[in-house]
């Protein structure tokens, strides 16, 4: 459990969000504040199985899934700050701007990401967000989430002979 009101733990994450394994990446939030910013850590494992192809011999972590892991940090800042989500609703990742990867990261690193919270307007949240390893910065981005809304289930018409 918690202990500190400003540091979330991996049941609490799972309890956030809707990613599991192999796509949950975010180990641990360090810090946060609602509605303001959120540093969490992703330890990298050689174990994960996108190593086996990304690549042989010289194993990259996706610059894909920095992204990812910086918007699913969003995500549990987006739940802190506004609520739980009712059921049937996600916050979706809407889109990116201006990203941009300095340095490769690699089995070991552990890497740090820091989003904050930049502005909400017609549904949509943007945020700012920067992934460090040892300090240095890996990723810098722009992302946008949207919060959905219960989906409504079609209603199909039936046919007559």
């Amino acid at each position: 459990m918690t202990t500190d009101t400003h540091t979330l733990h991996i049941e609490e994450i799972l309890d956030l969000l809707p990613h599991r394994f192999p796509f949950l990446l975010v180990d641990r939030v360090l810090d946060f504040e609602e509605g303001k910013f959120l540093r969490a850590v992703k330890n990298v494992s050689f174990n994960e199985p996108f190593f086996q192809g990304h690549f042989p011999g010289k194993p990259i972590f996706p610059g894909v899934l920095i992204l990812e892991a910086m918007a699913q940090a969003t995500g549990i800042l987006a739940f802190k700050s506004r609520g739980k989500l009712e059921p049937g609703e996600l916050y979706y990742f809407a889109g990116i701007d201006d990203a941009r990867f300095k340095r490769p990261v690699v089995p070991g690193d552990q890497m740090i990401m820091e989003v904050e919270f930049v502005k909400e307007r017609r549904g949509l949240t943007r945020f700012t967000g920067v992934a460090k390893v040892d300090g240095e910065i890996v990723c810098t981005a722009t992302m946008m989430c949207a919060r959905s809304k219960p989906a409504t289930p079609a209603v199909s018409a039936s046919k007559e002979s």
